[in-house]
């Protein structure tokens, strides 16, 4: 039997630790070459963005320390393992982000009002193979930002360096032209707001995941009415949807049946039925012969 054939992780979880191993590497690289040549080229652009390459690198880190331990198995106390951590890299990448773009947009307005006269040709070459690695790292992870928010992260870092690293060659180019010095902060004030509005979302979904809100890919409304549809099932109450990790989620609801099936079939047949239609592949189902008013606390609407 070949290799090919065994998959002994999960389902849906590709490896990407070649992917972030290729990632950080040439990131760090680059981040030297192009500090080491902002110095030598009186650019405050290019040094800029290696700073800001740097914190990428930071971030790229994190998601892989995240990826590496969401994949871990879990414990007796740790019963998720630690699925969550793909959450909280998410959000500290997030924030990491909006510093490296109020640092830039600070540097920006700075430089708007005294110009400095970079070397052209220098910033044009040395931001070119910014582009390049930065989109070549962007790809390796094209394949799961659907999926996963924190690859999603890992990716529009990656993309929004390559945006940067675009923008410091068209300036080089503007200051070789022209001389237009002032381009520059302009550009990077520019690329600021495109990196803002990007991280804005990331935020907003992983905020959103650590407060155990329902996944944005997920309709509570319908999952609500189709387990409510089932045969046999009269009401449901006490219905919860979170995401356990950036990809998996969970669900638990008491349904409310009479007469309660005699055996697992019809739960089986839900939590299947869960897994295809909605993608939630973690149900926990109460079953229960009549609803009681004092369940009624933890959801907010029992009566409809």
């Amino acid at each position: 039997m070949n290799r090919a054939t065994h998959h002994h992780h999960h389902h849906h979880t590709p490896d990407y630790n070649r992917a972030f191993a290729i990632g950080v590497s040439l990131n760090i690289a680059f981040v030297l070459v192009e500090a080491f040549y902002g110095w030598a080229a009186n650019s405050l652009a290019l040094l800029t963005d290696a700073g800001h390459n740097l914190g990428d690198v930071m971030g790229l880190l994190l998601a892989w320390g995240a990826n590496a331990l969401a994949g871990r198995k879990p414990s007796l106390r740790r019963t998720y393992g630690y699925s969550r951590a793909t959450i909280l890299a998410s959000l500290g990448s997030g924030l990491l982000l909006l510093a490296a773009v109020g640092a830039i947009a600070w540097e920006a307005v700075q430089r708007i009002f005294e110009p400095a006269s970079p070397a052209g040709m220098t910033i044009i070459l040395v931001a070119g193979v910014g582009v390049v690695i930065n989109t070549a790292t962007a790809l390796l992870f094209m394949a799961g930002k659907d999926h996963d928010l924190n690859i999603r992260g890992a990716f529009l870092h990656m993309a929004a360096d390559a945006l940067v690293s675009l923008g410091v060659v068209l300036s080089g180019v503007f200051i070789l032209a022209f001389g237009w010095a002032w381009l520059d902060p302009v550009i990077s004030l520019a690329i600021a707001v495109v990196i803002f509005l990007s991280t804005w979302g990331l935020l907003r979904d992983s905020l959103n995941l650590a407060v155990d809100a329902v996944p944005r890919n997920i309709d509570p409304e319908a999952v609500r009415d189709w387990l409510r549809d089932r045969p046999g099932v009269s009401d449901l109450h006490d219905l919860h949807i979170w995401g356990m990790s950036t990809t998996e989620t969970a669900l638990t609801a008491h349904l409310v049946m009479d007469p309660v099936p005699a055996d697992d079939r019809f739960i089986g047949e839900v939590t299947s039925g869960l897994a295809k239609r909605f993608g939630i592949h973690h149900a926990t189902l109460q079953v229960e012969h009549e609803a009681r008013a004092d369940d009624c606390h933890q959801a907010q609407h029992c009566a409809d």
